[in-house]
């Protein structure tokens, strides 16, 4: 596909790029090499792995130098992120005839897990994006997805996804925000809580009530910044996630035509649900990028940290939990790309395969980069080190996308209901 094409000509040009930068802080791993046991393009087509080396090389150059600055000055980096949609990273998954690159979900979990390992933070944004975008791509109309994707695949326009509510987190069909319908538009009312990009972003994509309780009752709106009615809460302040803004998102009296309605009244939880369910597949490759660059940082510390006399590589405690966390890296991989790949194929395990991988790569992969910082000892809990804020940054994985008690709900409701 033409999307394809144009990322592999892309990656035959970045060949030529400078490498010097440090990929983040003090981290020599991308020089060293990655180990044959843990490379990530296994298994892959030269397609996949010629743009899986574009985000690569993108991420070394572009995110990594910057990663430390953008957390601990907050700076929400919007031009780095129009030059990876430029690479075509901005609707990764939307088909081409709207802007989108039309890629598979497998290839987007391998294009995500690539461009985490230059910051987290970062494409944890992006991937929120892209997920918005393909929801108007998949139940917008021919108005709606020309309006729309053209500007957010090129990300000359972010997008924000509005679910969660100061009282509905994890029963998100009790959201309370509602759309009451007067002649040819609604008009909302209500609050959404920890929306990413909230304040900053152009376009949100809003779950509100329009009719009755439950999830039925649940519709989707999308919402223009600028739209009188529409406000924001106070910046919040994170452990991770520094890299992207939070806020509340505030609707009093706010009007927004019936013709920014995605899909059918009554439609929007399921929308909001099979948006997740891709959610779930990005952000598990997110923490899958963390735990890959935390792997290789351990283990250059331990070719080189002296204690003892000798160096910690020669520790077998310490080999052995490394062998461990590489382990259950390639584990992780291969379940969400598992899943990746029922998603795409519309299986009847998909939703159970993205809650499995959710669950167990945003949990494993959380444990390896804490092993990591412990590998380091007391440097590791330096901002000079990067693998702190790859433990700052993946901690909220196993909370947002639907927590990971949510994630063992849905897989023992399909194990304990299914013939």
């Amino acid at each position: 596909m033409a999307a394809v094409g144009t990322l592999a000509k892309v990656a035959r040009l970045s060949s030529s790029l400078c490498r010097s930068h440090r990929l983040i802080f003090n981290r020599s791993s991308q020089r060293r090499g990655i180990a044959s046991c843990i490379d990530p393009a296994h298994g892959l087509s030269d397609e996949q792995r010629e743009f899986q080396k574009v985000a690569f090389d993108f991420a070394a150059n572009e995110m990594a130098p910057y990663m430390a600055e953008w957390d601990h000055k907050e700076i929400f980096p919007v031009e780095t992120m129009r030059k990876a949609a430029q690479l075509g990273f901005g609707g990764i998954y939307v088909q081409p005839e709207v802007g989108g690159s039309g890629l598979s979900r497998l290839d987007t979990s391998v294009i995500f897990e690539a461009l985490s390992t230059g910051c987290v933070s970062t494409t944890a944004y992006i991937s929120i994006h892209n997920m918005c975008a393909w929801m108007i791509d998949t139940f917008g109309n021919t108005e709606q997805r020309e309006k729309y994707c053209p500007d957010l695949c090129s990300m000359e326009k972010f997008a924000s996804y509005c679910l969660t509510e100061p009282g509905s987190g994890s029963d998100a069909a009790s959201l309370l925000t509602t759309a009451q319908l007067k002649g040819d538009h609604y008009i909302l009312n209500g609050s959404k809580a920890f929306i990413s990009g909230g304040g900053d972003t152009d376009v949100y994509v809003v779950m509100c009530r329009t009719g009755g309780k439950g999830a039925k009752g649940i519709s989707c709106l999308v919402v223009e910044k600028g739209t009188p009615g529409l406000s924001f809460g106070k910046k919040e302040k994170k452990v991770g996630w520094n890299s992207q803004p939070t806020r509340a998102v505030i609707f009093e009296d706010c009007a927004v035509p019936v013709a920014n309605r995605l899909g059918e009244e009554g439609q929007g939880f399921t929308i909001a649900m099979k948006g997740l369910n891709g959610g779930r597949i990005n952000i598990a490759s997110c923490s899958l990028g963390a735990a890959h660059a935390c792997v290789q940082l351990a283990r250059d510390h331990l070719l080189v940290r002296k204690q003892f006399g000798e160096t910690l590589s020669n520790n077998q405690y310490l080999q052995f939990r490394l062998a461990e966390m590489a382990t259950k890296l390639v584990a992780s991989r291969l379940l969400v790309r598992e899943a990746a790949t029922a998603l795409q194929e519309n299986r009847p395990d998909a939703v159970s395969l993205c809650s499995m991988a959710k669950l167990f790569v945003t949990d494993e992969c959380f444990n390896i980069c804490n092993q990591a910082l412990q590998m380091h000892g007391g440097y590791g809990y330096l901002k000079d080190y990067a693998v702190q804020q790859f433990v700052r940054d993946i901690r909220v994985h196993q909370i947002l996308e639907g927590t990971n008690e949510v994630m063992r709900m849905i897989i023992s409701r399909s194990l304990l209901t299914e013939s």
